[in-house]
């Protein structure tokens, strides 16, 4: 008998790896060097730093300790910073799905040349600097700028310095990173299917609920992971807008390392932020997808 094949005659698989397989390894392998270079390395040095002791007179200290995080979780002003951290960044995010889902709808029903045109219009801020556009904010916003003045005779009192001013300037930064995979989403969307429902005698609130709604919740829920996570861990605006006295969690992980110069409390702070985003953010897909699966059902 053949020593290829088995008793009953049927050929011995092969153990040998694919070409292509080998291919797409050796493809994949730089990639995941630069992956774990950028990525995971100054993550573990990160978090092995937060652990390290610290003297206000000699600075860093040989060995290990908890003491930073203990006195995160316990200090009432680090817990405020954490909760104005998170309820900001999760009014942004509600604010960017009541603006950016109604206008990806928009988008995904215009023709050419006007969906080009609008799209590049909601992509426009991303083409500038996000100090520009802070600034930009500052000068709208403040006692004498066009925005600012207005709201200050209204009697909303300044607007500058406040978690207003924050919030507003987040939305505008953060609403392409919402509009777009919500657009994404409604790509898919046959527009014979509304037709169908309103010849079944569908109203248009019944439709968008019934038929738009569910089809675009895939893209709200990547957008507002997205938009949540960007608002949490941004820096620049709540420095620019926020000033000195209205903290976020980015600006006084900047102010440990660059003016307090504890590297070990503000690594703390920075992994404290991660491990939060990482389970607010699971919790909310959680959530979301049970309802969206519930909405199909």
């Amino acid at each position: 008998m053949n020593t290829a094949t088995h008793a009953s005659g049927a050929p011995a698989a092969s153990n040998k790896i694919p070409a292509t397989t080998k291919v797409a390894i050796a493809g994949a392998l730089p990639l995941t060097i630069v992956f774990l270079t950028l990525v995971l390395a100054p993550l573990i040095l990160t978090l092995l730093l937060s652990f390290s002791q610290y003297d206000f007179a000699k600075g860093i200290q040989p060995g290990y300790t908890v003491a930073h995080y203990w006195a995160i979780v316990t200090d009432d002003y680090f817990l405020k910073i954490f909760w104005r951290t998170f309820w900001i960044a999760g009014l942004t995010t509600l604010f960017c799905i009541l603006i950016g889902a109604p206008e990806a709808y928009v988008l995904s029903r215009m023709k050419k040349p006007w969906r080009s045109i609008f799209l590049l219009v909601v992509l426009s801020p991303l083409l500038v600097s996000l100090v520009v556009r802070a600034f930009g904010w500052s000068m709208l916003l403040g006692p004498h700028g066009a925005v600012g003045a207005v709201a200050d005779k209204l009697g909303f009192g300044p607007l500058l310095y406040t978690p207003t001013a924050i919030i507003i300037a987040l939305v505008h930064v953060m609403l392409p990173f919402m509009v777009i995979p919500v657009w994404t989403s409604l790509q898919k969307l046959d527009p014979t299917v509304e037709q169908a429902a309103y010849s079944l005698n569908a109203s248009r609130f019944q439709t968008l609920f019934k038929v738009v709604m569910p089809q675009a919740m895939p893209g709200i829920l990547s957008g507002s992971l997205i938009v949540f996570g960007l608002a949490a861990s941004s820096f620049a605006i709540p420095a620019l807008l926020g000033g000195r006295r209205l903290k976020m969690v980015a600006t006084i992980v900047y102010d440990e390392f660059m003016t307090e110069l504890n590297w070990p409390l503000g690594a703390a702070i920075a992994i404290l932020l991660l491990i939060a985003n990482v389970i607010i953010m699971l919790a909310y897909n959680r959530v979301v997808e049970r309802s969206y699966k519930r909405s199909l059902g």
